[in-house]
């Protein structure tokens, strides 16, 4: 059984998900990151996509738009702009993902 290590995906509104997990894989700017109990530290910017949360049997996604990624000391904080956790696995987290992105471009201001 792999080790299990703490997790928290928060949003400026709330705290969207939060307990422990055996594997979390998140898209950052620089590509896919998957990470286990004990990884280096690390910071990284977040790019829209899916969060999937490998965690007692279970895996919970989740679409996500910007934001920041910790690893510290056994504890992975994604700090995003916005989050929602989805019902239908991965290819509904990313499309909630593209929805998040969309959703906060309408509210942009133009740029010529």
């Amino acid at each position: 059984m792999a080790k299990a290590f703490q997790v928290d995906i928060v949003t400026p509104e709330a705290v969207i998900w939060s307990g422990e997990a055996d594997m979390v894989s998140a898209r950052t700017t620089e590509g896919d990151i998957g990470v286990l109990a004990d990884h280096e530290p690390t910071m990284a910017a977040l790019a829209t996509g899916a969060v999937t949360i490998h965690h007692d049997g279970k895996v919970t996604a989740a679409g996500i738009h910007g934001g920041f990624l910790q690893i510290f000391k056994n504890q992975v904080t994604l700090l995003t702009d916005s989050a929602q956790l989805t019902e239908g696995g991965l290819e509904a987290a990313r499309q909630t993902a593209a929805a998040l992105r969309d959703g906060s471009e309408e509210g942009q201001p133009e740029t010529s």
